[in-house]
């Protein structure tokens, strides 16, 4: 059997038990779905006691759920999935890749769970506090539970990317493709960077945008002094 077909069994297998892993978390989160959106409902539970989350489409309070659980499979599985790709590329890899690529997938993983966590923590509140108080006199809050959940995600998802920065800083560092002195060079250019991503990636409101703004300029100054004493 050649090299080529040996690879492609070996990625076959790989898949397969990552399919089944996927699918038996699925499922797991499935059958506990309102426990699950009751936990992602927390923050605005908490924050705005008296909202009355609401279903506006027939097909919602099915689907909402299943994206739900779907979505928490794959923030689950991520350090699983990511040891079946280790585990497929490493043998073609040098000794000094390896020593390269494996800590900064580790970092990048653990910083992304640290992301969403202070995204979930912290932003959330803070911009779902804002909202409410910005809200006109004599309107009723009713938030539609699907918009609520891509309130969430988007808010989960841009705290996880915003948490890459130190990665992305001494990956670049490390395989030369950007300096230490360049990089400290354009800090001001990435500064200003780091408030425009805050805007893009988190509701119209200030709180939220300065909340993911500021860290991610911390980040990118802790993954500069990474770099320079990793060099």
């Amino acid at each position: 059997m050649s090299t080529y077909f040996v690879h492609l069994n070996e990625l076959r297998k790989r898949l397969i038990r990552s399919s089944l892993l996927l699918l038996a978390i699925f499922i797991g989160f499935f059958s506990v779905d309102g426990h699950l959106y009751h936990w992602i409902a927390k923050p605005i539970l908490l924050e705005l006691p008296h909202v009355s989350l609401i279903a506006t489409d027939v097909i919602t309070p099915f689907t909402v759920p299943m994206r739900l659980a779907f979505t928490c499979t794959l923030f689950v599985a991520v350090p699983y999935l990511f040891f079946e790709l280790w585990a497929f590329i490493s043998p073609g890899l040098q000794g000094r890749e390896k020593r390269t690529f494996l800590p900064l997938v580790l970092l990048s993983i653990v910083l992304f769970y640290i992301g969403v966590g202070f995204s979930y923590f912290l932003i959330c509140p803070l911009a779902l506090n804002f909202f409410a108080s910005v809200t006109p006199p004599g309107v009723a809050r009713m938030t539609d539970i699907k918009a609520y959940l891509d309130f969430v995600l988007t808010l989960l998802f841009a705290g996880g990317i915003a948490f890459q920065v130190p990665v992305i800083t001494i990956a670049v560092v490390r395989f030369g493709w950007v300096t230490l002195e360049q990089l400290k060079h354009f800090r001001p250019y990435i500064i200003v960077a780091a408030f425009v991503l805050g805007m893009l990636l988190t509701p119209p409101d200030v709180i939220s945008q300065l909340l993911l703004a500021i860290p991610m300029w911390g980040l990118f100054e802790l993954g500069l002094l990474t770099a320079s004493r990793a060099n």
